[in-house]
Order: structure tokens, then C-alpha cells, then sequence
């Protein structure tokens, strides 16, 4: 598909729309918006341009599907598939500026925020009430419009779910800058197809999401964390599984291995309660009361026990949860700190999860590549990051990351899990999708494209390949 470009003209009319202070077209601003924490290399686009309302991106856009020119939204750039990379250069629209926590609603708890609303934020703002968004991605400076864009889930997964259990309303831009209402502060709605689910997920290539009505849940009176080493994975797995067939659903369960304990233990410069072990488990409990709280921490340390674990160091406190969490949520920043890395975000059946582990490991030696997997041991969503070895050129490593990556997407798939389980499929992903899914879905979800944006103007060269 041929794009037109933007000249000065298109400039002129952006500038028009949000100000010439909101267009931007420097080097180092084009090449900055040209990135996101994948290991692509970067795609400037031609111009930046950072508008503040749902009626600027809504003649941004109508101006952009006139001209034919490729849009690509973005948020805060932190994503791991190319998803934010301005392929076809274009406009990159920068929803940073859209960052207003619209209401918190406490009557019918829901909170009304923009797309650059990052998810610590909401945290906060929500916590000082006594209120919960449960969704919490490792990375808590991602935007709101990004989590809604991929349907993160994060740690609290196994108890709460992901994203698109807690979005009731979007309103969204299409591509022809027609602006769309859908949903509401409602709990209930059977009326025609339900359009959300459509854009949760969709990756920015449907519609521009300048507003969402999230749902919000009492948070819990007392909590606790749990670390619990093991001998060895398949142990600490076992244990998950027997708290679920026990009932006991904390609201985390965490896989970690000595060598991320390790890593974060340097980044950190301090120890974590133990390192010595070859498995831990960061276990999250909650409840109304400390007795609740109290029964399913001692049935968590039974479970484990009775599976090898070697000991139960307990957070009770908020300062002691603070730096366990702290040693968890840190870890991708801790390698990245160190080495060169990328990430392999896969989702298998929480029982198979040893099995990724140990053939994961299989496939760094082949590929004689330090391969380290943690992740949501709960909901069966891992992580294999991928270190750079300091003496290898980039060159080399570029060719051989492609390879490895190859390789642990389809050992997912082989244990009957998904390509992606929480970043989304982006650029670098898109070839897995017909092997994941068939060419039949492929087909209804590019009618569905075709059908938001028959001129295929919106984050072009994500998800379908």
C-alpha cells in the first residue's frame, strides 16, 4: 500500500490544529519517537505531533486519512514488540499530553481517565481511597492507552484477570476521525456487538482511544507476600498448582530463579531474604481480615513445604512488601541496566511451566545464549529475557536474537500456549499469528481492519502479517 507524505503543507495544517508548539520535526525528537524498548532499530517518523483533546485527534485524523498518510499512536513507548515503531514514517500521534485523571467515581467505582494517564498514577490516586484497578504490568510508567492497547495483565492476574476485565467505556477516534462512544458506566449491556472487545487488544490499528471508564474493585484490608525458595522449578510449580486445586487464589504468584535473583540483588545493592536456591516464589495473600489473611499464608507454607520448599520469609509490613515487591517489579530494568536484552513474552499452561523453563535453558545452550525465564507463574504467562554476551557485535547478535526468538515462541506453542501473552504481537510478532491462529481468523480479523480503516492508514504493519 502507497502512503502520501507529510510536506509542509500537512505541517502547516498539524499546526493549525494543535499549535506550533505541539509539532514537532528535530532530529533528535523524530528519532526519539522512532523507538520503543524493543530492539528494532528505530523508524522516524516525519513529524510528532502531540495534541490534548479528543477533537484534535479527531482532525488530525481526518486529515491524515485524506491524505493517506500512515498515523501511528503512541503512548509511552514502552513496549517490547515494535507495536509504537512508526514504520511507514508518517505521523506519530503522541498521546503523552492526554494525561488527566478525568473522576474518580466512587458511587459506582469507576474512574474516567485519559490515554496518558500511566498506570502508577491511577494506582496512586485510586489507593489514597481505599479503591483498587487490579491490573498491574511490571512496567508501571506505561500509559493506560498502551495497557488498553495490548490487554496487559501484569502480577495480579490469577485473582483479578487482565485489561479488558476492568475497561466498562472507551470513547475512540476511527481512522476518518469520526469520534465513537461505546459503553458507559453500566454493568451490564447486551446491545448489539460489543465494539470494546474490539479495540482492547487491537494494538492502536483500529481506532485512537482518547477515553476509558475503568472499573474499580475495595482493596483488600491486609495483605502479605510470601518468598519461598525451592530446589529446583518443577517443584515450585507443583506447589502452584496444588494451591489452586486447594482454592487458595492469592492475588500473585511469581516465578523467579537464582540467576534474576541474583541480578536484581546488583542492581539493587542490597540482598534479597535468600539467593542460594535454584527457585523462588514471591506469593501475594489478601483479605478483609488478619485471620483470613493468617489461613492462607500458614496453607501457602503447608503446600509449598509439602513440595520441597526449604523455607517461607514472610512481608507483613508495608515497608517489607515495598522492597519485596520492589526485587520483583525491577528485574527486566536490572538486565537491561547490565547487558544489552530482549524478551520473549509468552503464555503456556501454568502446569507446563517447568517444561518451558528447562527447554527454554535447552535452547541458550544450543544457541550458546544466557537465556533467563521469570514471569506469572499463576496464570502460566512467562518471560524469557535474552542477554547479550558484552563481546559479541551487534550485528551478530541481531542475527542470532531472531533465531532464539524463533525458537522460544514455538517451544510456547509446541507446550499448547499463545505467541504473546500480555505485550502483543506488534511488528516483530505478526509472522507467528497465522501459524497461532489459522489463516480462516486471520481473514475475518483483516475484514475487521478493513472494515475500521479500509484505507489502512492506522499503525500499518502491526499484528496482521
Amino acid at each position: 500500500m502507497s502512503y502520501g507524505r507529510v510536506t509542509g503543507e500537512v505541517k502547516r495544517l498539524l499546526q493549525d490544529i494543535v499549535g506550533s508548539e505541539n509539532v514537532y520535526d528535530s532530529p533528535e525528537i523524530l528519532e526519539k519517537h522512532g523507538l520503543d524498548e524493543s530492539p528494532l532499530p528505530p523508524h522516524p517518523p516525519e513529524v510528532v505531533v502531540k495534541p490534548r483533546t479528543t477533537g484534535e485527534v479527531s482532525k488530525i485524523l481526518r486529515l491524515a486519512y485524506e491524505r493517506r498518510i500512515p498515523v501511528t499512536p503512541q503512548g509511552s513507548r514502552t513496549g517490547l514488540s515494535g507495536g509504537a515503531h512508526p514504520i511507514y514514517g508518517g505521523i506519530a500521534l503522541s498521546l503523552d499530553e492526554m494525561n488527566r485523571i478525568v473522576e474518580i467515581d466512587e458511587d459506582n467505582l469507576m474512574a474516567v481517565v485519559e490515554p496518558g494517564v500511566l498506570i502508577m498514577e491511577l494506582h496512586e490516586e485510586t489507593e489514597k481511597l481505599g479503591l483498587l484497578y487490579p491490573p498491574d504490568p511490571g512496567e508501571e510508567s506505561g500509559s493506560l492507552g498502551g495497557n488498553i492497547s495490548t490487554n496487559a495483565g501484569g502480577v495480579r492476574g490469577l485473582k483479578y484477570g487482565v485489561t479488558r476485565d476492568y475497561v466498562q467505556g472507551l470513547e475512540a477516534v476511527l481512522p476518518n476521525g469520526e469520534v465513537i462512544q461505546l459503553g458507559g458506566k453500566i454493568v451490564k449491556n447486551s446491545t448489539g456487538y460489543e465494539l470494546i472487545d474490539l479495540l482492547i487488544g487491537s494494538e492502536g490499528t483500529l481506532a485512537v482511544v482518547t477515553r476509558a471508564i475503568l472499573k474499580l474493585v475495595p482493596k483488600p484490608q491486609y495483605s502479605a507476600l510470601l518468598y519461598i525458595p525451592f530446589n529446583s522449578t518443577r517443584d515450585a510449580a507443583r506447589a502452584v498448582s496444588e494451591m489452586i486445586r486447594r482454592r487458595v487464589v492469592p492475588f500473585a504468584v511469581e516465578y523467579m530463579p537464582r540467576d534474576a535473583v541474583e541480578v536484581v540483588e546488583r542492581y539493587l545493592e542490597r540482598r534479597m531474604p535468600d539467593d542460594e536456591h535454584e527457585a523462588y516464589l514471591i506469593v501475594g495473600v489478601e483479605g478483609n481480615s488478619e485471620a483470613e489473611v493468617e489461613w492462607q499464608m500458614e496453607t501457602v507454607g503447608e503446600i509449598c513445604m509439602k513440595h520441597g520448599a526449604e523455607d517461607a520469609y514472610v512481608a507483613d509490613t508495608e515497608a517489607r512488601m515495598r522492597e519485596l515487591w520492589e526485587g520483583r517489579k525491577c528485574l527486566f530494568e536490572a538486565y537491561k541496566a547490565f547487558w544489552e536484552v530482549d524478551e520473549v513474552d509468552v503464555c503456556v499452561p501454568r502446569s507446563r511451566l517447568p517444561d518451558y523453563v528447562e527447554g527454554a535453558e535447552k535452547i541458550g545452550e544450543r544457541h550458546r545464549l544466557r537465556v533467563v525465564v521469570n514471569g506469572h507463574a499463576g496464570d502460566g504467562n512467562v518471560h524469557a529475557i535474552i542477554v547479550k554476551p558484552e563481546e559479541m557485535e551487534r550485528e551478530v547478535w541481531l542475527g542470532k536474537l531472531e533465531a532464539i526468538v524463533d525458537d522460544l515462541i514455538h517451544l510456547g506453542l509446541s507446550l499448547g500456549g499463545t505467541v504473546s501473552g500480555e505485550h502483543g504481537l506488534g511488528y516483530t510478532k505478526r509472522k507467528y499469528l497465522v501459524e497461532k491462529v489459522g489463516p480462516v481468523q486471520v481473514e475475518l480479523m483483516r475484514a475487521i481492519k478493513n472494515a475500521f480503516d479500509p484505507r489502512g492508514i492506522l499503525n500499518p504493519g502491526k499484528i496482521l502479517p
